[in-house]
């Protein structure tokens, strides 16, 4: 589908008069540049126009984030005045949230697509004219930033997320000792699964969980600022990308090493030094992710092994903070790391950068759940000569430093060199739940996961990604030839958030309420296509630690969103989907089955037109006919079976059910004409 008509078929009916006539302007720009070549006078009006959609686009965004923000300052005056336990006015309040959420799903939804049309836009302009627009584009959004506002958009889901669940409560205070499950257990078990989810679906995705699962803010102690949301990650490894190979390979005792911190640069000297470990000999065979936390001044010394491990251990022991067995535990990591860093040559090569939104019940480690949005990577190595991690060391010398000083958190990065920024185009969605405590996936979460909003992507890793894209490396993953098709799905009915005729929000086809009050659920999906799942969420990590590693250890997230005091060690095992090859063989043997049977009709046609009378030609002809039909269906149900097996869509069934019967149509009603026409030589003959 080209945007255009991708265009016209996501706008909101409501807002139309306030999208960027993007249709408009491509038929414009073709048709001038078609009758009379591109002028200096029609670049002028071009630019001109441009500006004042990107304007009234702007304005528009704008005006509604005040009017949402005001709305939910409201709500949140009501709330405070509600006597607690009053159900009515509570489940009154949560209906107004759930207006608002869904206006901010919509607005969201009009920025992405207004996004998108500059930027088409802008590619098409400078295609035709041969002229450049981008650079023109960018001090325009100096004037209108557009892309500021998306960050807005995410603030206001984490404070519908807090009033929301205030509703949730009617207004009583959560016993966190009754969700205390996992949060302090040194031995679980844990299932994960990630998800690829694209941008015109992370909104919708954010709120379906939030109606459901709390946002989890770290620090509870200051005022949300969308900065908090901001994780870096500076990964490590040699010219070798030995680290990234063995990681790849999953070979034992693979390690990966980064250096960690949360929010902005500016106002964070707390940075976690952190090691993954593959199947770490240690703790016997188990995989474990252990860190230990510096000041930033400390960091480029520890890195160059001015600062050794055994001056962490007495800086601890004078700090006096740490019982005994912590202080050697936690100098036993960084022993470790240094060692692999000194040994194995490890420099920084790769800056991972991303915002994450984490859902979590308060005290409660049984269902986390972690969207990361804005994912990008950013070339922190030399191995191409250029020095990007230098700066002056106070004595007007250059010296090398453990990150770069030109690069914070400010996506898209437009200040940094385009060609060491790579934007990955999905958010990434992980699940993690607890299964030996009993908990099972919730029905809402499966819904989720098996709908048209996300993608599985089994084992994806951020830093594998990165260094496969960014540089030459041995091998790749195999999810690459995942970024190759589009993963958005074709809609299902009644699954996400919809509006009704009337425009009244529906989750899942059904009113609000509907989320928690019993009703008789319908099953959308086909059993046969579950059965085809089976594994997705039997992949088990089996956590253990001991009570000498709690403040170095902790669960092996990928990447955690925020900083914890206390961790464990965790332990992994998980098997990949994938389609069997039998599989595609026998979607081969049902294609050459069928040739099979064209080939011998066509046989059989052949002789009658060789070898026949004028009849036995006319018989040959139509069974040529059917045979070239069948041999093109066959070739046709071969390929869309092939591409369901590749991407894992369902378009058609894989069985055949009308081609067996059209076929036996198509012979009895050939032997029904030869009857017909020999009919008179019958006849004739007696």
């Amino acid at each position: 589908m080209k945007f255009g008509a991708e265009l016209n078929a996501k706008l909101f009916p409501p807002w139309r008069t306030s999208y960027f006539q993007y249709n408009e302007f491509k038929h414009n720009l073709k048709k001038r540049q078609l009758d009379h070549g591109w002028t200096d006078k029609d670049e002028r009006e071009f630019v001109d126009g441009f500006e004042r959609e990107l304007g009234k686009v702007y304005r528009f965004v704008d005006d509604r984030l005040r009017d949402l923000n005001q709305r939910v300052e409201q709500s949140d005056t009501v709330l405070r005045r509600i006597v607690a336990r009053d159900t009515q006015q509570y489940d009154a309040a949560a209906e107004t949230l759930t207006d608002i959420l869904f206006d901010v799903k919509d607005l969201d939804r009009f920025h992405q697509l207004n996004s998108r049309a500059f930027e088409k836009m802008i590619k098409k302009h400078d295609r035709y004219t041969q002229r450049n627009l981008r650079s023109g584009f960018i001090q325009m959004l100096e004037r209108y930033p557009l892309d500021k506002l998306h960050q807005p958009l995410g603030t206001l889901i984490i404070r519908l997320s807090s009033l929301h669940d205030r509703c949730r409560l009617y207004g009583r205070t959560r016993d966190t000792q009754a969700y205390s499950q996992g949060g302090q257990q040194t031995a679980f078990e844990r299932a994960t699964a990630k998800y690829w989810v694209h941008p015109d679906n992370v909104t919708e995705v954010k709120a379906i969980i939030l109606l459901h699962l709390p946002v989890h803010v770290f620090n509870q102690k200051k005022e949300y600022e969308a900065d908090d949301a901001a994780v870096s990650s500076v990964y490590l490894d040699n010219p070798a990308f030995d680290l990234y190979s063995e990681r790849l390979e999953r070979t034992e005792g693979a390690e990966a090493i980064r250096v960690r911190w949360y929010g902005p640069e500016e106002n964070n000297n707390n940075i976690y030094i952190e090691r993954k470990t593959h199947h770490a000999p240690w703790l016997g065979g188990h995989s474990v992710k252990d860190r230990f936390r510096l000041k930033e001044p400390m960091v480029n010394s520890f890195l160059h092994g001015i600062y050794s491990a055994e001056d962490y251990r007495k800086d601890l022991i004078q700090k006096g903070k740490m019982d005994p067995v912590s202080i050697e535990d936690h100098h036993f990591v960084a022993k470790g790391i240094q060692e692999s860093i000194q040994q194995r040559r490890l420099a920084p090569v790769c800056r991972v950068f991303y915002n994450r939104t984490a859902f979590q019940l308060p005290g409660d480690q049984r269902l986390r759940l972690s969207l990361d949005c804005d994912l990008t990577y950013i070339r922190e190595d030399d191995l191409d000569g250029r020095p990007r991690r230098r700066r002056l060391d106070g004595t007007s010398r250059m010296k090398e430093n453990w990150r770069r000083t030109d690069v914070g958190i400010n996506h898209p990065f437009r200040s940094v060199d385009p060609a060491d920024v790579l934007h990955f185009p999905y958010a990434v969605l992980e699940t993690k739940i607890q299964t030996h405590l009993g908990q099972d996936m919730p029905n809402w979460l499966t819904t989720l996961v098996n709908s048209h909003l996300v993608h599985e992507v089994p084992r994806f890793s951020k830093y594998l990604h990165g260094a496969a894209m960014l540089y030459r490396v041995p091998s790749a993953p195999w999810w690459l030839d995942e970024l190759a098709i589009d993963i958005r799905k074709p809609p299902q009915i009644n699954i996400g958030l919809t509006r009704s005729t009337s425009l009244r929000p529906l989750v899942n086809g059904h009113h609000r309420q509907s989320l928690y009050d019993p009703h008789v659920a319908i099953n959308l999906f086909d059993p046969t296509a579950k059965k085809e799942r089976p594994d997705l969420f039997s992949r088990v990590f089996s956590l253990k630690s001991e009570k000498a590693l709690p403040p170095l250890t902790q669960p092996n997230d990928k990447d955690d969103a925020m900083p914890r005091g206390r961790s464990t060690a965790s332990v992994f095992s998980r098997a990949i989907k994938r389609t069997e090859p039998k599989t595609y063989f026998a979607n081969e043997r049902t294609f050459i089955s069928w040739l099979q049977f064209c080939a011998l009709l066509l046989t059989v046609a052949l002789n009658l037109l060789n070898m026949g009378d004028y009849i036995s030609r006319i018989i040959g002809a139509v069974f040529i006919i059917i045979s070239s039909l069948l041999s093109f269906y066959a070739l046709g149900r071969f390929q869309i079976r092939a591409w369901q097996l590749r991407t894992g869509r369902n378009i058609i069934r894989y069985d055949d059910v009308y081609g067996p019967t059209v076929l036996c149509v198509l012979m009895v009603t050939a032997l029904l004409v030869n009857f017909y026409l020999r009919a008179p030589t019958f006849s004739s003959s007696q």
